[in-house]
């Protein structure tokens, strides 16, 4: 068995990025920029009021206040621009361009104007309540990286600066393939001993929130004809397939003898964490395969350790892997040594409590459970008060 991090190190190795598209940006949330995008002229373009209130020039004022000023004209955003008179103000808004001559706005909550002469009491220093010009962006500078995600906020910025085509990476395309005699479809008759397949539900909505493009194959019988055609056709039309079941040596665990059979190479079989130690890595040409256990916590877990990873770095993300964040057990945890253990655990005002059923099985902890408790290989468990390492379920 390999162990974690010399597993998704190969996973890794292999990802590779699919081209690169130009799309409207109305469609480009949740895309990898494939280019930097660099803004074409300085933002603002020259100094503007940040607030409303009354431009006018600071340096003339003399040193010792209360100041009273007449008001001459008016400066609102898109409308002409008027030249500050000498010794006067000039009513503007938010937004609006700075007069000529002006290096200050008095905010209206500090005026106090009456038959057109505006008075106040307090000091006002140059640039008090401007936004110079450049200072948000200067002209050439980049203000979104390649390999960086698309947000509603970035797609902001990118339409502030004009970008309305950006270049992204292509989504990978992926294929889920479930397998097993025991599984029926979701709300069809239960029979005794049958299981509603449920893993290819997380895991495409999993691989289609991090923008891979998903497809859900029919799922097969522990039956290797049927298996070996099915993989033939998705390692044809895919950059990554996903095989859920069947990964093991059983008599009816037929998935590594199907992709033999289509002439897929096998790089790794087994991990040694848990849950989901009957991972498997294979690839047949520029398509990877992952091949996940069948329990829906092994399939749902594993697929959050190897499969997402690698759909970023095969989107150019550039640092693929969830950030790893340190908390304080809520109550022991406990465990068998051997194998790097994912913990399930609920998280609230900082405390990590583990949840009490940690069966592979058992999704009911899963789907409540906000992060997986990282314990080492060789270690027992740890006491309540413990700082340990954890994941977040939302941020594998």
């Amino acid at each position: 068995m390999l162990d974690f991090e010399s597993a998704r190190s190969t996973v890794l190795q292999r990802a590779r990025t699919l081209g690169t598209e130009s799309v409207p940006l109305r469609v480009a949330l949740g895309r990898v920029l494939a280019r930097d995008v660099c803004a074409p002229r300085p933002m603002p373009d020259t100094d503007v009021s940040a607030m409303d209130g009354y431009a006018l020039c600071a340096a003339d004022l003399p040193p010792q206040g209360p100041w009273t000023l007449p008001v001459v004209g008016e400066s609102r955003a898109g409308q002409p621009l008027p030249t500050l008179q000498a010794g006067s103000a000039c009513r503007i808004f938010t937004g609006a361009v700075l007069p000529e001559g002006a290096d200050a706005v008095l905010i209206q909550e500090d005026a106090r104007v009456e038959a057109g002469q505006l008075s106040f009491d307090e000091q006002l220093t140059i640039g008090a309540h401007v936004r110079r010009r450049g200072s948000d962006v200067e002209p050439g500078e980049q203000v979104l990286a390649t390999g960086q995600r698309l947000t509603p906020f970035a797609l902001g910025l990118l339409a502030s600066v004009d970008c309305a085509q950006p270049w992204v990476f292509v989504r990978p395309r992926v294929s889920i393939l479930c397998t097993g005699d025991e599984l029926r479809d979701v709300g069809a008759p239960h029979k005794l001993g049958s299981i509603a397949e449920s893993n290819s539900v997380a895991l495409a909505a999993m691989a289609t929130e991090i923008g891979a493009t998903v497809t859900v194959l029919p799922r097969v019988e522990d039956d290797i004809e049927t298996t070996s055609a099915t993989l033939e056709r998705a390692l044809s039309e895919s950059d990554l397939v996903v095989t859920v079941g069947g990964a093991s040596v059983g008599d009816h665990d037929v998935v590594q003898r199907a992709l033999t059979r289509a002439g897929a190479e096998i790089e790794f079989w087994k991990v040694r964490i848990k849950p989901g130690k009957p991972v498997m890595f294979a690839a047949r040409g520029e398509c990877l395969v992952l091949g996940l256990p069948g329990n829906p916590v092994s399939a749902q877990v594993t697929f959050g350790l190897f499969g997402l990873p690698l759909l970023r770095a095969m989107q150019g993300v550039v640092d693929p892997l969830p950030r790893v964040h340190r908390g304080v057990l809520a109550s022991p945890v406990r465990q068998r040594t051997g194998r790097l253990n994912f913990h399930r655990a609920t998280l609230a005002d900082g405390l990590l409590t583990p949840c009490s059923n940690q069966s592979s099985g058992a999704t009911a902890s899963l789907a409540s459970a906000d992060a997986l408790v990282m314990v080492d290989t060789d270690c027992t468990g740890h006491p309540a008060g413990a700082e340990v390492p954890y994941l977040r379920l939302d941020g594998l």
